[in-house]
């Protein structure tokens, strides 16, 4: 069996079958893992996320949440506002929509395989493993509970930024939040959240460092898989043992895959229609 880990699809929908074409997934023998963000911006955003769905079901595939599958969520719960671009009419409009959104809701924050991660953003560097999958629990029971709705409308926010300053319930859960979803950047020493810095993570803003590139409390052997960082510059960091498979299809660039075993890469260009205009 191949697993293959597939960036952010974002609504890109011709452009994932073209890539299950060219790496000739086979549901019965392969299993796709995706590491979030299977919606918005791309104009399928609900036959992706169907799709995922259905292969879940079949025990063909996993995902992770990212940033956009969280303001999906928040949006149909009315807890935050549809940005101007968002393509999530469709499935906001769908009449299973309550059950295709508690689908999403159940999924997790963080797949371990062995000592691997898949996650959306990253893995902050002052967790171990067993913190990082305590937090993603933790958050997760609240998203698949049933008070989903007040999760959300204390989640957004960018504080606290340091570890060491998540003293309460709440803070923790954001800081795991921002850290599996929206993290690029920490800082040089403090390791605080830089979550409105952006960029190549080859030129990073002064004061800070890519996530990966902090001293991590992870296994020696461990990788982790990530996406959302679309202007990375590098999918391969083998320094750092990450692998970043965002690559920027919503954005007219490519879809990738990655084989978890032996680290090769497939990748396919944006389909016709599906690719946008980055913003400033």
């Amino acid at each position: 069996m191949t697993t293959w880990i597939i960036g952010d699809l974002q609504g890109c929908y011709d452009s994932l079958m073209r890539l299950l074409d060219q790496i000739a997934f086979e549901s019965r023998s392969d299993e796709l893992i995706f590491v979030g963000d299977l919606v918005n911006r791309g104009p399928g955003s609900e036959a992706c996320l169907r799709w995922v769905q259905e292969q879940c079901e079949r025990g063909s595939a996993q995902c992770v949440l990212g940033n956009h599958d969280l303001h999906l969520l928040a949006v149909a719960a009315g807890k935050r506002k549809a940005n101007d671009g968002d393509t999530l009419d469709d499935i906001l409009r769908a009449r299973d929509r309550t059950s295709l959104l508690d689908w999403l809701a159940r999924q997790p924050l963080l797949l371990r395989r062995g000592d691997d991660c898949i996650v959306h953003a990253g893995l902050h560097p002052d967790w171990d493993l067993d913190t990082a999958t305590l937090c993603a629990r933790e958050v997760e029971a609240e998203l698949a509970g049933t008070q989903r709705t007040a999760f959300f409308a204390r989640m957004y926010g960018n504080e606290p930024s340091r570890w060491r300053d998540c003293t309460s319930a709440e803070a923790r859960q954001r800081f795991a939040v921002n850290s599996f979803t929206r993290m690029r950047f920490v800082h040089r020493k403090q390791h605080a959240l830089m979550l409105k810095a952006k960029g190549s993570a080859e030129s990073p803003p002064e004061g800070c460092i890519p996530w990966f590139a902090a001293p991590h409390h992870r296994p020696a052997q461990s990788r982790v898989f990530f996406g959302h960082w679309s202007t990375l510059g590098t999918v391969k960091w083998p320094q750092y043992r990450v692998l970043g498979l965002d690559t920027g299809c919503v954005w007219g660039n490519r879809l990738t895959a990655c084989d978890l075993h032996s680290e090769s890469l497939h990748s396919v260009p944006t389909a016709p229609g599906e690719g946008r205009t980055p913003e400033g």
